[in-house]
């Protein structure tokens, strides 16, 4: 059966006998196979994989030692790529440099499946970064994998051996990307971790400013940075940190409080000061008088300093006796120098309440010494309200006169509007309330009440005058004119005569007599009536000259009583 198949062989026997003449071996292309150097020639090693031909690889693939030679030699057995079996010279195309790039790979995968660092070095500047070489297999590094903070000269970075972590691998395309920053990261992590756990809470060092914010400074204590807050820096008030510090400062610093979690150093310097809120009690006592200095105005108050840390807020409310809802930059400026009177202090809560206007003389009180009550003002009307009259006094102090207290007898609407503002006026001072600040004033009271005392009495006869006239009677007014009153007749009082009843009889401005027929001081009013005025007048007449039962008729006693009363006047 041999001899048939050396006479016609098929492709079957052809493919078992080259099976047989490569020993039993599968080579794949596109794998990493051992072979043997048989020579090599000017620049090129002779490798024999094993097959029937041999391959070429460039002796640089395989590096030179210090003298510039070839590292390897005839009879070494090397690892090499194989990517074709044959060529179209019959030679098998193998490369050494893929080979150890496979090897890279393989070994890398192993590295980044175990999360450890791999040695490499920066080659080369790409777009967006650098080229690492990572013993074979190259990789990406973007720039912001460099270093924790901006690197402006990668230079003496580029060629030096230094590890990198695998953030991400590719195989089928080839991919690798490092970073240098998170193994300096996890190394700095390390190193403030052991630093964190020698430094204790009230301990105190020095360190250096490296660099200053709006809330305050960052300062290096070797090789850990702690946070120095604007409000620990200094007992008084601190409006920002470069006022106290400059980078570069070396400060000696407490430590306040370490967070073992987020591993946070907050640092303090006023600590290692005496604290000057200790016994302020004492030193401020309620209802004393200091000298301070403004430091800050907001919308509620102004802050004033009374010595180095010790602050006092003087609230909007305690800044003037006479200006209200006004904004306290308009009374006070920043570093004025003010009197102020300690209103409470709060050392817990570290807090002093001032008065500005407590350091002044209080108006209502200067002007109730100089004007009593019962006393007469002058002032300008100022505004008129639907409840009454502000009048402008002396140091920027109003008084109010109610509608009631206007006018005895007319309505306060009526009364009120027969001032105009600009107006100036006499008033008598009713009442004074300090701790309200109120001031009750009184023009009607200047001409006193009317109604009061002995002035008119029941069955007094009056004259009065028309001022108006209606058709159920007359309105009338009489009296002094400064205080006048007034009081409404009847119809049925304008006469004794039915027939003289009449209302039209009169006129405004008409001059009267009338009898008052009643007086109620608690309602504040007066009747009068004519009709009763003429009986009583009748009645005393006829008591005077006669009787109608002594033969005189009534024309005749009433005839020689007005001639009397005549005569009289």
């Amino acid at each position: 059966m041999a001899d048939d198949m050396s006479l016609n062989p098929s492709r079957d026997d052809f493919a078992a006998l080259l099976d047989q003449s490569l020993g039993g071996r599968d080579f794949m292309e596109g794998t990493v196979v051992q072979g043997k150097v048989v020579a090599t020639e000017k620049d090129f090693a002779i490798i024999d994989v094993g097959l029937k031909t041999e391959g070429r690889v460039s002796l640089k693939e395989f590096g030179l030692d210090e003298n510039g030679k070839p590292t390897i030699k005839t009879g070494d057995t090397v690892e090499v790529f194989l990517e074709r079996v044959e060529n179209a010279m019959g030679e098998a195309v193998i490369s050494r440099e893929k080979a150890r790039r496979e090897e890279a790979w393989t070994r890398l995968e192993g590295v980044y499946e175990r999360n450890e660092p791999v040695m490499g070095a920066i080659v080369g500047r790409v777009k967006g970064g650098f080229t690492v070489d990572l013993g074979g297999a190259s990789a990406f590094l973007p720039g912001s994998q460099v270093d924790i903070r901006p690197v402006r000269d990668v230079g003496p970075l580029m060629g030096r051996e230094q590890p990198f972590a695998i953030l991400k691998m590719d195989r089928p395309r080839g991919n690798i990307v490092v970073s240098r920053r998170a193994i300096l990261e996890e190394a700095r992590a390390e190193q403030r971790t052991e630093l964190v756990s020698q430094l204790q809470e009230g301990e105190i060092r020095e360190g250096v400013v490296k660099n200053i914010t709006d809330y305050g400074a960052f300062v290096d204590l070797g090789g850990i940075d702690g946070l120095l807050h604007v409000t620990d820096m200094s007992w008084k008030r601190v409006n920002h940190p470069s006022q106290v510090l400059a980078v570069g400062d070396t400060v000696k610093v407490q430590i306040v409080k370490i967070n073992p979690e987020t591993q946070r150093i907050s640092l303090g310097m006023k600590q290692l000061q005496s604290d000057p809120w200790d016994g302020v009690e004492a030193k401020y006592p309620v209802g004393a008088k200091f000298t301070g200095r403004i430091t800050n105005i907001t919308d509620y108050g102004a802050f004033v300093e009374l010595e180095p840390g010790v602050e006092g807020l003087v609230h909007v409310s305690e800044m003037s006796w006479t200006k209200k809802n006004v904004h306290p930059g308009k009374i006070v400026s920043t570093s004025q120098e003010v009197e102020v009177v300690v209103l409470d202090v709060d050392p817990s809560k570290r807090r002093v309440s001032l008065g500005l206007k407590q350091a002044m003389a209080n108006p209502w009180e200067a002007f109730v010494e100089a004007h009593p009550i019962g006393s007469t003002v002058e002032g300008e009307v100022k505004n008129a309200t639907e409840f009454g009259l502000f009048i402008g006094l002396e140091n920027d102090i109003d008084g109010m006169v109610h509608l009631s207290d206007l006018d005895w007898s007319a309505p306060g609407e009526e009364a009120i509007a027969r001032y105009n503002k600009g107006d100036v006026v006499q008033a008598k001072v009713l009442d004074v309330d300090v701790e309200k600040e109120r001031i009750s004033l009184g023009i009607k009271q200047l001409a006193g009440d009317p109604m009061q005392g002995d002035t008119y009495r029941k069955g007094q006869t009056v004259t009065v005058t028309v001022t108006e006239v209606t058709s159920g009677g007359i309105e009338v007014r009489f009296g002094d004119d400064a205080a006048p009153m007034t009081a409404f007749i009847r119809k049925s009082d304008l006469s004794r005569d039915r027939a003289d009843q009449r209302p039209e009889r009169f006129a405004v401005g008409d001059r009267v007599d009338a009898q008052i027929a009643n007086i109620d001081k608690a309602a504040r009013r007066v009747s009068l009536s004519i009709k009763a005025l003429e009986m009583a007048e009748e009645k005393e007449a006829i008591e005077q000259f006669g009787s109608s039962d002594s033969g005189a008729s009534l024309g005749d006693i009433l005839g020689a009583a007005l001639r009397e009363k005549a005569q009289k006047e």
